[in-house]
């Protein structure tokens, strides 16, 4: 399945002629990490938090705290706050120390994929809509992420928990959306749980407009779905040479702060 999550997002690249911008983005620990995307949303490839460096946030601090560079963990925290958005802080997303006593910093690599984005406050409609092609809903959360979105008017004490996600929401808003050239989603928890009793929420969606030729399949767990490609060999080929170009891609170090 993500073989051919892979090759879709290669086929709308290689339509839209457009490039991915790769980063990579290294805050040491106690500060605020920011990802950006100047055009088309944020996709994390990896996060993790410790040490592999002794180089890598060391200033002011002493040998004992740097010299272990065998220290890290995974951080899936990452994607989940920051997948499908322009713009996107973190900080303490790491649920444990992997090496007490060491000072740590995150590294998180990311890729800017050409996406559009749809957000609509609690009680509205989303309308989601492709000139050219079919919706494919990359991703979707029901919640809150930020202090500021579908903020104005709101009491501060709505506006306080950015940890706010719903556990199913991409399921309804693919089912609603994908293979159509326009949808609608209502924002409500009608539709989706309601993960933080108490906050304004608000809609986010991320989807690709796929190119014609291109199809999707949505299997549930434990079923099978028979796919078959009219594409041809040199469209294959095609797509697979851009996508060897991006894996081989040496991304650009940002180290924050």
């Amino acid at each position: 399945m993500f073989s051919l999550s892979v090759l879709l997002l290669t086929l709308v690249l290689l339509n839209s002629r457009l490039l991915i911008s790769a980063e990579t983005v290294v805050t040491c620990d106690g500060f605020v990490q920011r990802l950006s995307c100047d055009t088309g949303v944020i996709s994390v490839q990896s996060a993790t938090y410790g040490r592999t460096s002794s180089q890598i946030c060391s200033i002011g601090r002493p040998p004992s705290e740097t010299s272990n560079t065998q220290c890290s963990i995974d951080v899936t925290a990452v994607f989940k706050r920051c997948n499908g958005l322009r713009e996107c802080e973190s900080q303490g997303l790491a649920l444990k120390d992997p090496c007490f006593g060491t000072y740590k910093y995150y590294t998180t690599n990311y890729i800017c994929i050409p996406a559009e984005t749809s957000v609509t406050c609690h009680g509205g409609y989303s309308y989601l809509k492709c000139e050219n092609g079919k919706i494919q809903i990359n991703t979707a959360n029901y919640g809150r992420t930020d202090k500021t979105t579908c903020s104005e008017g709101r009491p501060s004490k709505q506006l306080q928990n950015t940890n706010c996600y719903s556990p199913n929401a991409l399921a309804p808003v693919s089912k609603s959306c994908n293979g159509l050239e326009s949808c609608e989603v209502f924002a409500t928890h009608t539709v989706f749980t309601d993960p933080c009793f108490g906050i304004y929420k608000y809609l986010a969606i991320s989807y690709f407009c796929l190119p014609p030729g291109v199809r999707s399949s949505l299997v549930c767990e434990h079923e099978t779905s028979a796919l078959n490609c009219a594409l041809t060999t040199a469209e294959l080929t095609a797509a697979h040479a851009l996508l060897d170009d991006l894996l081989l891609s040496l991304p650009k170090l940002t180290a924050t702060p």
